[in-house]
């Protein structure tokens, strides 16, 4: 009975995760269709470049700390609260220095739109840390539902944002501006949802062990990172701005919803592990959920690219659909290796996590600067060929080979 009410509170977690994505990227559609209709592909390049930059330095906000906070036990709550709120605040306040220092550099060397765009985007940092404390308690009490509302609705308040902006005003910074502008509003549904303050009185946890699980996770999350948004600064260093911006909305609409409901699963799956007496049954069970809802959406959009890229983003991006169909296929692999990452990571074994991830963002970044001189599409087959390889083998092998290893992936 007990095992029944975790499964099904892991699909009820796991629904109202992808029905935020679901809102969230139906948001972000209309963003695509406003933005290819009013900017060049030079303008969505920059603010391109921009994104993937901040996107990989805001990857360093990832660094096990809330983790630490869901697998506490009660006894020691509080101190680990006390102790990770003023990480995040030293945290957050570094990264905000090291953006702004990045975006002074660029200024200097005479890219005054590039370094613009990244001193907005470092803006964030400055309201993360009010609220990521709240967040992780709230994950860990299991009221996913509620914060996969408050993610979901920044992720629409700023791509509502952008759309009205890049209608009113074409520029790079409407694509940019309002991930700053909708950071408060995480910041408040946040502190409402799952209200706490610091106290000093009940002590404080020992740094050392957020070092030792925090500096793996923070590795995994960097290349992770780098693995997603590397690409795109190769293929703008390597083919200009112009190409960027073509390749940027191909990999939107062709990885952008898998991506996202990736996410969603990572983050629902870990406190589900975390809280289950079988860890093994807990991931069969999640992934098996997980890839039944996911294939029908991925195939299907995959055969439905040539129909809907041009109809929503134009009859002059027909070009970029077969890129898009290649590119869905590959968040099918995305979804098995991130199963097996939680389950890695769960069993704080992150080091290994860390060591795949590695390999893998070093793999595409290679595969990229490799086939970029062909064309976008060699780009894509070349992404979802080497991926699905690398995170498949990955998976099979790092689980314990057994009688049951089978089950474990969800097959009977």
């Amino acid at each position: 009975m007990n095992q029944r009410l975790a499964h099904s509170s892991f699909l009820r977690h796991l629904l109202a995760y992808a029905a935020s994505e679901v809102a969230a990227k139906a948001s972000r559609l209309a963003v695509v269709v406003v933005v290819a209709r009013t900017l060049s592909p030079e303008a969505i390049g920059l603010a391109a470049a921009a994104l993937a930059a901040g996107d990989i330095l805001k990857a360093l906000t990832e660094n096990g700390v809330g983790q630490r906070i869901i697998q506490a036990p009660q006894s020691e709550l509080e101190q680990r609260c006390n102790t990770a709120h003023r990480i995040y605040w030293v945290w957050c306040g570094a990264l905000f220095l090291l953006q702004v220092t990045i975006a002074i550099a660029l200024y200097a060397i005479g890219h005054q739109t590039l370094a613009l765009l990244l001193a907005i985007l470092a803006g964030e940092y400055l309201f993360m840390p009010a609220g990521l404390v709240q967040a992780a308690l709230a994950m860990r009490e299991g009221k996913l539902q509620k914060t996969a509302a408050v993610a979901g609705g920044q992720v629409v308040g700023a791509n509502v944002m952008a759309a009205l902006l890049a209608l009113l005003w074409a520029s790079p910074l409407a694509l940019v501006l309002p991930r700053l502008l909708a950071a408060p509003i995480w910041l408040v549904l946040m502190r409402r949802l799952r209200p706490w303050a610091s106290n000093p009185k009940r002590g404080f946890a020992a740094l050392r062990p957020f070092v030792g699980f925090g500096w793996a996770v923070l590795g995994v999350e960097v290349v992770k990172v780098l693995r997603l948004q590397a690409d795109k600064l190769v293929v703008g260093a390597m083919l200009g701005a112009e190409s960027l911006g073509i390749y940027f909305m191909a990999f939107n609409a062709g990885l952008g919803l898998a991506t996202s409901f990736t996410q969603a699963f990572s983050v629902v799956l870990f406190p589900h592990l975390c809280a289950a007496p079988d860890k093994t049954k807990a991931l069969r069970h999640g992934l098996g959920t997980s890839l039944l809802v996911l294939s029908p959406l991925v195939l299907l959009q995959a055969a439905l690219a040539p129909v809907y890229v041009p109809l929503l983003l134009g009859a002059e991006w027909q070009q970029i659909s077969p890129v898009v169909s290649v590119l869905c296929l590959a968040a099918l692999p995305s979804v098995i290796w991130s199963a097996v990452a939680g389950w890695l990571r769960s069993e704080n074994r992150a080091i290994t996590e860390l060591r795949v991830s590695t390999a893998l963002a070093f793999a595409l970044i290679l595969n990229t600067a490799i086939m970029a001189p062909f064309g976008l599409m060699p780009v894509a087959m070349g992404y979802l060929m080497t991926s699905a390889a690398l995170m498949l083998i990955a998976s099979w092998v790092l689980l314990p080979r057994d009688q049951k290893t089978t089950e474990r992936f969800g097959f009977q």
